[in-house]
């Protein structure tokens, strides 16, 4: 009996650490201001933990340079906010959906808006169409995965179609280029631009905000690991804790942060999705 007590405290120490790499990305995570720590993310990811007692956990915070390097080299890291794409899945365990998200469109100042019209079909923007017309300049965050459509759609796109900017500022970055006039339009969450747009003393409201045409109307956000035995091992058990949590906890976090004409529409689209598709 005393050789096993002695061995206990041993193993307890022995858990694995899990490392939660998360990036500056309003409205999912807020790492600094009046809003820190009320992101989607922010708020799930202590719950999302609490269900995975047989791990320690670590959060670090990263860029997302530093962030692709630790899950391709490191033996145990997760991203909680991951778009999936096959060329990354080739190097990243995915989990199932975690929360559903409205896809990337383009946002363009409601006084410029006139000169996007004649790429405009059904409210829709013909992205394909407008990166290929030369006078027109698209803001992108430099190495960002905006879904496999989009993404194949700018890596098309002709020389001096796209301007790429890196850092955790970057939307709000491209947001003062436009309004400056050196940009027609960005891509990115209508969230994040909402919220970016109000970091950077921009009214919301003066901008429009256009779905891309050929795009689903939502996207999904998964938890990403090292596809490593510990990684794989792990979102197995993330998958089972996002069955209890997505419908209700995951869903309204996200809600809460659409324009209130929204939100029910949202709700009832995501809780369609997942009761029909509960394993994806």
């Amino acid at each position: 009996m005393l050789l096993a007590l002695g061995t206990w405290p041993q193993a307890s120490q022995a858990r694995d650490t899990l490392v939660w790499i998360l990036r500056d990305l309003p409205p999912t995570t807020i790492f600094e201001g009046p809003q820190k720590g009320r992101g989607v993310i922010d708020q799930a990811l202590p719950v999302l933990m609490a269900s995975l007692p047989e791990y320690d956990h670590q959060i670090v915070h990263v860029n997302r340079a530093r962030g692709m390097q630790m899950l391709r080299e490191q033996p145990f890291v997760c991203d909680p906010a991951l778009m999936f794409n096959r060329q990354r899945a080739q190097w990243i365990a995915f989990s199932i959906t975690s929360f559903r998200v409205f896809s990337n469109g383009l946002a363009v100042r409601r006084k410029d808006s006139d000169g996007l019209q004649p790429f405009v079909h059904d409210g829709h923007i013909d992205l394909r169409a407008l990166l290929a017309s030369v006078p027109h300049s698209v803001g992108v965050v430099a190495e960002r995965s905006y879904g496999e459509q989009i993404d194949s759609l700018l890596a098309q796109a002709p020389p001096g179609a796209l301007i790429a900017h890196y850092g955790n500022s970057a939307i709000g970055n491209l947001l003062q280029m436009q309004r400056r006039g050196r940009l027609k339009a960005l891509i990115g969450y209508q969230p994040e631009i909402r919220f970016q747009a109000q970091q950077q003393g921009i009214d919301p409201n003066d901008l429009e905000f256009y779905p891309i045409q050929g795009m689903p109307k939502y996207q999904s956000v998964n938890v990403g690991c090292s596809n490593t035995p510990q990684g794989r091992q792990a979102v197995e058990r993330i998958n089972h804790s996002l069955l209890e949590l997505r419908p209700h906890s995951l869903l309204e976090l996200y809600a809460e942060w659409l324009e209130p004409s929204l939100r029910e529409q949202y709700r009832s689209d995501a809780l369609a999705f997942f009761r029909d598709t509960p394993l994806r």
